[in-house]
């Protein structure tokens, strides 16, 4: 295993972590830290990726803030209630995979969810988390990375107790907002805390790192 340390921030603005995200892969390429997982609740935003389409599914973000950033993937939304995991990660021989990386993170939630009692899967062809019948399937994570000298940064979003009416001020991820769901619309009394020390032992075991 790999040591890493783990780094709560219980709620941050989002370019306030984005900034530390950018310090920390600097420092991480430097060798000045060691691998970090940042945890994190984020206020209301909104964040648009790499994808040209991206700007097109913003729909009605009203008061919230819409920024443009580096990571792969679509539109999303980070608001309170869900917990945000940034890995800041140097990827070493054989491990040089982003596919295969966010396959990783995809184990280490769906291990979460099992945790906790709700069975979750991947949707063949879309990155991130499921739930539910082929007839009604719900997304509860969504993931975006970004990778510099082989250092990841950006993460998942995993909706615990998340206010889901949020998702209609955009498509997230390309999709309609319905669906979209949250660990507590699944499992009712899911809660943060424990969703939180899931998570970050999960992370630890699906990537070979531990604190």
């Amino acid at each position: 295993m790999v040591p890493w340390r783990i780094v709560d921030l219980g709620t941050a603005p989002y370019r306030d972590v984005w900034t530390r995200q950018l310090e920390l892969v600097e420092q991480r390429q430097r060798g000045e830290q060691p691998d970090t997982l940042v945890i994190v609740e984020h206020p209301h935003v909104f964040t648009l990726g790499r994808r040209r389409e991206a700007v097109q599914n913003v729909l009605a973000p009203g008061d919230v803030e819409v920024i443009e950033v580096e990571r792969g993937g679509d539109a999303t939304y980070h608001g309170p209630g869900q917990l945000v995991a940034y890995p800041i990660v140097l990827l070493g021989e054989g491990e040089r995979d982003l596919q295969r990386y966010l396959r990783r993170l995809e184990d280490a939630v769906i291990a979460t969810c099992a945790r906790l009692g709700l069975a979750a899967d991947r949707e063949p062809g879309k990155t991130g988390v499921w739930c539910g019948p082929a007839e009604r399937r719900r997304k509860v994570c969504s993931m975006g990375i970004a990778c510099r000298r082989w250092v990841t940064f950006h993460g998942l979003a995993l909706n615990v107790t998340t206010d889901l009416a949020y998702f209609r001020r955009i498509n997230p991820c390309g999709f309609e907002a319905s669906v979209m769901t949250s660990l507590a619309e699944q499992l009712p009394g899911a809660d943060l805390a424990g969703t939180r020390r899931a998570l970050t032992a999960e992370l630890g075991a699906a990537l070979g790192r531990a604190a």
